[in-house]
């Protein structure tokens, strides 16, 4: 197959972070994405989502005379370190983090950015440019000042600058010299307590270690463990700890193909991409985040069950657990490249999508065997999941709008379907555990019933003896979800119509190196891009299919496509390498953690 030349992408962003706040940082070292005070809030830094940065939603240090830049990450960490460099030798090194530790008896994660500027040659002047947006960029915070901060009243979020900079200088847009390590504290407005400079360099070692040694405790494969660990730390960024929700992706609007109007905010908890980026981590021994999503989990199926919605489980809710997300477009933003709308909130909180259920089910059940858990689950975790599992039998052959959330049609999608037997079959192996023998055989009974249903109505003949899975009931196209059988242990890989349905999904949705979700029109015409996590499911079919190394091949060419950072968006242009879509999409990661767990050498050949 032909391999798409990687392509340097407009997706060269770094995240940081502390799990309540993020910000996406550009390769100038420039802030340019993070809302405030939690993921899916008003964009103070929206200038990524803007043509000019001159309308503000920026910060960033100015260096006299710049020609470079440069970046990377400490070790195991999302401390990023950008390095500017003038003409005349001059430079300095800006170090950017998010303050997260332990304090006091728990975790410190404030809604606050940190930086430090230092000189490291010559004589840098810099001029500091500091324009928080208000209202989704409908214009400049008001400010107010002190003798050592300044005040931001973005609407409703008022942030305040602690610095030992000159305030007067950053008022005024003045360029000065930098003669020794200056910091900035961006955080809530109320008095910086302590030394400003010991304290945020305090506040940097500790970040620094938690970081660090959160990582120590991952297990990771032989190969490919920077990749691993940056994946790993870059997916608990995207949780909510408060919460314990987990979301799509740090960003709105970034559209999956230029000009394309597929523009949607990703800044919320689907539980599809919840169950597949718990999964990874699980892999990984990162125990912290399924812990705290199990607890988000348990407060979505309790409002289900009691707020009137008779049990029916939306695909996505906010990182609070609330519902209703109204999509709405923020006119002020010009869009990603000037490629509007961008939207606020999501209409797909509407649609039906019966896959959620055995989302639920699959990583709750950790809960019953895993003995390393602080709170293992119990029969009343049962009894909810029981619920959970009968609107998994009652929905399994209904109509919705399918994983890929398609706004206009309907039907029984064999995705949804499999997801609904999966959640029989794994309630019939908790019971079982818990010594529930009647159970076991009540939920086994319905898995063999969904499981007959699927062969009956999925299974689409040739006339010639074979056929292959459809991605719907109804008609006999395909779609990318169907290699997944494997995975949900529905067929093993020597199935032969799991086989017969491998090939027609690689003849039909393979694109070089690069997979499509559907090749069909939808909603919004044919599919322009490929989608990464499909790319990957690619990559696991083949190995399981004995071409293990076109598997590997296939593997590291993904791998060169990743940004500078070493992180990946939704989608793909399989034809100039280009990524597209929001950033970091987890989806795309969870999909580097499971290749290379997968296609890993064993760690005995170390030795």
């Amino acid at each position: 197959m032909p391999q798409s030349p990687p392509q340097q992408s407009n997706l060269e962003l770094w995240p940081i972070g502390n799990c309540q706040v993020s910000a996406l940082i550009d390769e100038s070292g420039a802030f340019v994405w993070g809302c405030v005070p939690r993921v899916d809030g008003d964009p103070i830094f929206s200038s990524l989502l803007n043509d000019s940065q001159r309308d503000g939603g920026i910060w960033r240090f100015e260096l006299e005379g710049q020609v470079s830049a440069s970046q990377s990450y400490i070790r195991n960490t999302p401390i990023l370190v950008t390095t500017l460099e003038a003409e005349d030798g001059s430079a300095v090194e800006v170090l950017d983090f998010a303050p997260r530790y332990e304090r006091s008896g728990r975790m410190y994660r404030p809604v606050a950015f940190a930086r430090i500027v230092r000189p490291i040659s010559g004589h840098p002047r810099i001029k500091v440019v500091l324009k928080p947006t208000k209202n989704y960029g409908a214009g400049l915070a008001d400010t107010t000042h002190g003798t050592n901060h300044i005040c931001y009243l973005a609407g409703a979020n008022r942030l305040r600058l602690s610095t030992d900079a000159p305030v007067g200088y950053i008022e005024e847009g003045r360029t000065f010299r930098v003669e020794g390590d200056t910091h900035f504290f961006l955080g809530p407005d109320e008095p910086f307590v302590g030394n400003l400079r010991e304290t945020v360099r305090s506040m940097e070692q500790a970040t620094r270690k938690y970081w660090q040694r959160w990582v120590r405790g991952l297990h990771i494969p032989l190969e490919w463990q920077e990749e691993v660990i940056r994946c790993a730390i870059t997916l608990k960024l995207c949780q909510h700890e408060e919460t314990g929700a987990i979301v799509a992706a740090l960003t709105t609007s970034i559209p999956e193909a230029a000009h394309s109007e597929r523009n949607w905010d990703y800044r919320y908890c689907w539980i599809r991409d919840s169950y597949y980026t718990i999964q990874a981590l699980n892999r990984l021994g990162a125990l912290d985040v399924m812990e705290k999503y199990l607890t988000y989990l348990r407060n979505i199926i309790d409002d289900a069950r009691s707020g009137g919605h008779g049990g029916q489980i939306q695909p996505l809710y906010s990182v609070m657990g609330e519902g209703r997300l109204d999509e709405t477009t923020a006119s002020y933003l010009a869009g990603y490249r000037g490629m509007g709308p961008v939207r606020r909130g999501n209409a797909a909180y509407k649609q039906v999508q019966h896959d959620c259920y055995g989302q639920i089910v699959l990583p709750s059940v950790q809960g019953f065997f895993d003995q390393r858990l602080l709170r293992p689950a119990d029969d009343a975790d049962f009894a909810s999941l029981e619920a959970v599992g009968e609107m998994a039998w009652k929905m399994h052959d209904q109509p919705d709008a399918g994983l890929w959330e398609f706004r206009t049609r309907e039907e029984v999608h064999t995705y949804s379907a499999v997801m609904s037997w999966a959640a029989c079959d794994r309630l019939g192996n908790v019971a079982a555990h818990l010594g529930k023998d009647e159970r076991a055989s009540f939920w086994r009974e319905r898995a063999e019933a969904i499981a007959s249903k699927i062969e009956e109505k999925a299974w689409k003949p040739d006339g010639k003896g074979a056929g292959h899975y459809g991605a719907s009931f109804e008609s006999d196209y395909l779609d990318a979800s169907l290699l997944q059988m494997v995975e949900l242990r529905f067929l093993s890989p020597d199935n032969e119509r799991f086989q017969q349905t491998f090939a027609a999904v690689e003849e039909h949705l393979r694109r070089g190196d690069h997979m499509l979700r559907y090749a069909a029109e939808d909603d919004f015409g044919a599919p322009e891009t490929a989608f990464n996590v499909c790319t990957f499911w690619l990559i696991e079919a083949l190995h399981l299919a004995e071409r293990s190394d076109e598997a590997r091949a296939l593997f590291e060419t993904m791998l060169s496509h990743t940004t500078k950072s070493g992180l990946l968006s939704e989608d793909l242009d399989y034809e100039t390498g280009e990524l597209w879509g929001n950033f970091p999409q987890t989806y795309s990661l969870v999909g580097v953690i499971n290749c290379a767990g997968l296609l890993s050498k064993p760690w005995s050949e170390m030795r």
